[in-house]
């Protein structure tokens, strides 16, 4: 049987779940099986160095500049990206072309019943930069410890004793079948990551065939949430050392975006929300000039906007 598309992503478990997401949502839309839809696996740096945070070793870009090549190089015709992280400025030659349906935004709390109830003194391991702020916000007794791996190498870490909680995203979790590992924190507590749980599919510039036939998956509100969520990051000129936390939904005909930025201990933060008609171009750079107008200077010195 013919190869008609190949989708190239990461290799762990929670990337090749989505990448086969991806792949059914394809052949749903045009009546392909799944034998002639190939995964192809590109091993990122992001995957081989798992020692170090990504900020110290080259940001987000280590998730994305092995697939980037593949693509460029012709070697496969679109790229399936977990969006949250995906750097905020992409190359002109790569477009983001949809997302799928969203998945729960929020973050499940594992190894205690809630944030309260880590231990006094507890040690935390992440090596997110929001959710270690957000954490020392909230509990400044905490100790943060460097985790990095996939979803089964964070829990054997919790399991082993190494930490006394973490926290992962819910969507990956659900995605990969756990959906009982867990207690999800309300955004109200923690807002999530920019584009946390969204799934990207991207294209080649230029390549009309791929774009197209990527397009007939596209889930819009997903796409222009997501999108709206990026546009702050970009004009907060935020990357992967930065604390900042956004989410935007559509309510009803509005476009509603909350967002927070935090210095990198927690002890200092702003937060905002803005609502707006869907379709808007300037929701997310009238917020960055209102949450940096009132932001602490700790806070203000870790944006350049």
């Amino acid at each position: 049987m013919p190869i008609l598309f190949r989708l190239g992503t990461r290799g762990s478990p929670l990337a090749l779940t989505q990448a086969r997401m991806v792949r059914t949502a394809l052949c749903l839309a045009h009546g392909w099986q799944e034998e002639e839809v190939e995964i192809v696996t590109v091993v990122t740096t992001g995957d081989r160095v798992q020692d170090r945070a990504l900020a110290e070793i080259g940001g987000k870009a280590l998730w994305t500049k092995e697939l980037d090549r593949a693509l460029l190089a012709d070697e496969i015709d679109c790229s399936v990206h977990s969006m949250k992280d995906v750097e905020t400025i992409r190359p002109d030659t790569l477009a983001i072309t949809a997302m799928l349906a969203r998945a729960d935004v929020r973050d499940r709390l594992i190894g205690a019943a809630s944030i309260d109830e880590i231990r006094r003194d507890g040690i935390v391991g992440t090596s997110s930069p929001r959710r270690s702020a957000q954490l020392l916000r909230l509990r400044p007794d905490l100790k943060i410890a460097l985790f990095r791996g996939n979803v089964d190498t964070r829990l054997a870490k919790l399991a082993a004793g190494e930490v006394d909680a973490t926290l992962l995203a819910a969507a990956g979790l659900d995605r990969l079948g756990r959906h009982d590992v867990g207690v999800a924190i309300a955004t109200d507590v923690m807002l999530p990551a920019p584009a946390q749980g969204a799934v990207g599919i991207e294209t080649r510039a230029g390549n009309a065939r791929a774009a197209g036939l990527v397009r007939a998956i596209d889930h819009g509100v997903t796409h222009r949430c997501v999108l709206i969520e990026r546009a702050l990051l970009a004009a907060l000129d935020a990357d992967c050392h930065s604390p900042v936390a956004a989410l935007a939904q559509i309510d009803g005909d509005k476009m509603v975006l909350r967002a927070e930025l935090l210095s990198e201990d927690g002890r200092e933060h702003v937060t905002g929300e803005i609502t707006g008609s869907i379709g808007e171009t300037d929701l997310a750079q009238r917020l960055t000039h209102d949450l940096l107008d009132r932001a602490p200077a700790a806070v203000r010195a870790l944006f350049a906007a």
